[in-house]
């Protein structure tokens, strides 16, 4: 890319693919996916960032916003921009409903783990306190919303482990 372009700020996969079309003005998907060996859906990233995104310095032909093994891409020389500084954004991956359960799971497990070690710290240091003042000074420790229910079941299995009494 001409330095009258400006300076593209991009990640290293949209360099390694805009480096291709130093020697080409026009490429398709096969070969670009061959040249680089960047795994598909990254290259599927890569190109809707340059092709699809606010700052197109890529063509794709057909034109659209999704990527498809059939299309084509060629370099934009008319591409213009207002700043002389351009940073080209990657595309997020959305995360699957599978993967946002598993992480709720996670989160869920850790943050039983801190309501324990709360749980025994505050014992600790008052060696007896009432179920409603523990479960008021939980709610002072904890830098998370919890539920009561779950409080509950976390201060029983201590009872049932021989924590506390």
């Amino acid at each position: 890319i001409n330095a009258e372009y400006g300076e593209l700020n991009v990640s290293v996969y949209q360099g390694i693919v805009l480096f291709l079309f130093n020697n080409t003005s026009s490429t398709t998907y096969g070969n670009i996916a061959e040249s680089t060996g960047i795994e598909e859906e990254e290259l599927c990233r890569v190109l809707q960032s340059l092709a699809c995104g606010k700052a197109r310095v890529l063509r794709k032909i057909p034109a659209g916003k999704e990527i498809s093994r059939t299309d084509r891409f060629e370099f934009n020389a008319d591409f213009r921009h207002k700043l002389f500084k351009i940073k080209i954004n990657q595309i997020q991956t959305r995360e699957t409903t599978e993967e946002n359960i598993n992480t709720t799971e996670r989160v869920f497990q850790d943050r039983q783990y801190q309501i324990d070690a709360a749980v025994v710290r505050i014992m600790k240091a008052r060696k007896t306190i009432q179920h409603s003042l523990l479960v008021s000074e939980l709610y002072n420790h904890l830098k998370f919303p919890v539920k009561p229910l779950d409080m509950k079941k976390r201060i029983e299995s201590l009872i049932e482990r021989d924590y506390m009494e």
